[in-house]
């Protein structure tokens, strides 16, 4: 017996509800005010290296969206912290790596390749002299970080450099670590 039912195609892949995609960037074509989105976290000193981020909402379209996360920042012991979380630079770099697997995952989900497995590793060095301020000619933070992307899947190599290009040049994260952005710092005494 010959069955020529056609297959139907995929409505999820690597865990994306694909419709909801499409009607997401459908939304925004019809209406460009959609695709404004802000993100705001509070962060507040617990003492000594300790402190807590907190997510209360975010904004989308004009619409604020209720959330509840908390975000712990320590240093390591050596830095006279008490080594309770994973300190700026880690979640620095979590951030990043985090934002780029949501990129990947996403491509790949579009292109209708599913993933056996993503992961990526970002490292960097930065010199302490230039944090505590004991030389002014050594910057404070990275001048390179290092980022591998593991990835594999039932896409060819030739969709992998597309998916690879295309988060390249999307994501937000990977934008704002690679470009300056101008932050306007403001003091406000209690």
């Amino acid at each position: 017996m010959n069955d020529m039912t056609p297959m139907k195609a995929p409505t999820h892949v690597n865990g994306f509800d694909l419709a909801k995609i499409e009607a997401l960037v459908a939304g925004i074509q019809r209406d460009p005010g959609q695709a404004r989105i802000e993100f705001k976290v509070r962060s507040a000193w617990k003492g000594q290296t300790r402190s807590d981020g907190q997510v209360e909402s975010y904004r989308l379209g004009g619409q604020e969206i209720r959330r509840d996360f908390h975000i712990a920042a320590d240093e390591p012991l050596e830095l006279d912290g008490s080594n309770i979380a994973p300190n700026p630079q880690e979640l620095l770099m979590a951030a990043l790596n985090a934002c780029m697997i949501v990129g990947y995952a996403a491509n790949a989900a579009l292109r209708g390749v599913s993933l056996d497995r993503l992961e990526i590793e970002a490292e960097g060095a930065l010199d302490l002299r230039g944090f505590l301020g004991l030389d002014a000619s050594v910057p404070a933070g990275y001048e390179t970080m290092q980022v591998r992307v593991h990835m594999s899947g039932n896409g060819s190599p030739e969709q992998f450099r597309e998916i690879h290009a295309a988060v390249q040049a999307t994501s937000p994260n990977l934008f704002n670590l690679t470009r300056a952005i101008r932050i306007e710092p403001e003091l406000v005494l209690a």
